[in-house]
C-alpha cells in the first residue's frame, strides 16, 4: 500500500548547481553549508546512501528526511527515520515529507525531493483495511496487559 503522491524530484536544479560549482561560477562554501542541526539530523536520523558526495568525494551521502503538516503540531519540522513515515502515513491524513542529502564530511546538503504522505490518499477499501489491522492490534495489546490491575506490566 504506497500513499506517496505529488513528488518533486529536484535532481536537475542539483544538477544545475554542481556544474556552476565544477565551472567556478558558485563556490564550494556557498554550497557546503550544512547546519550543525542538519548534520546532527543526519547522524542521528539520516539513512545512509551508496552514493558518494559530488564535491569531497570522502563520504557516501546521508538522506535526512523531515516532516510537516498541521496534523503533526509540535512533530513539525522534524527529522524522522524512514521506517517511521509508513506508520505516520497510517496514522495521519496527509503530511508533507522533504528528504534533503547532506555530506558529514564537507557540509554539502541539497533539497534531493519532497512528496506527500497520509491517509487522504487510499481508497476506501484500503482505509477500512488499515482500520481493521489496527483494531486487532489494539485489541491484542489489552488482552496482554489484562492482567495486571494497573494497566502496565512490571516485566516491561
Amino acid at each position: 500500500m504506497r500513499t506517496q503522491r505529488q513528488v518533486v524530484d529536484y535532481s536537475l536544479q542539483k544538477r544545475a548547481v554542481l556544474r556552476d560549482v565544477h565551472n567556478g561560477k558558485i563556490g564550494t562554501l556557498e554550497v557546503c553549508d550544512a547546519s550543525p542541526y542538519l548534520k546532527s539530523a543526519a547522524r542521528f536520523h539520516g539513512e545512509p546512501t551508496e552514493e558518494r558526495c559530488p564535491i569531497c568525494r570522502r563520504d557516501n551521502l546521508t538522506l535526512v528526511h523531515y516532516i510537516y503538516g498541521d496534523e503533526l503540531k509540535q512533530s513539525a519540522g522534524q527529522a524522522r527515520k524512514l521506517a517511521e513515515l509508513p506508520v505516520l502515513a497510517m496514522t495521519l491524513r496527509e503530511f508533507q515529507v522533504f528528504v534533503v542529502e547532506v555530506c558529514q564530511s564537507c557540509a554539502w546538503n541539497h533539497l534531493a525531493e519532497q512528496y506527500l504522505l497520509g491517509r487522504d490518499a487510499l481508497t476506501a477499501d484500503e482505509l477500512d483495511r488499515v482500520e481493521a489491522v489496527a483494531a486487532s492490534s489494539t485489541a491484542g495489546r489489552h488482552r496482554d496487559i489484562g492482567s495486571s490491575s494497573h494497566g502496565w506490566d512490571a516485566r516491561r
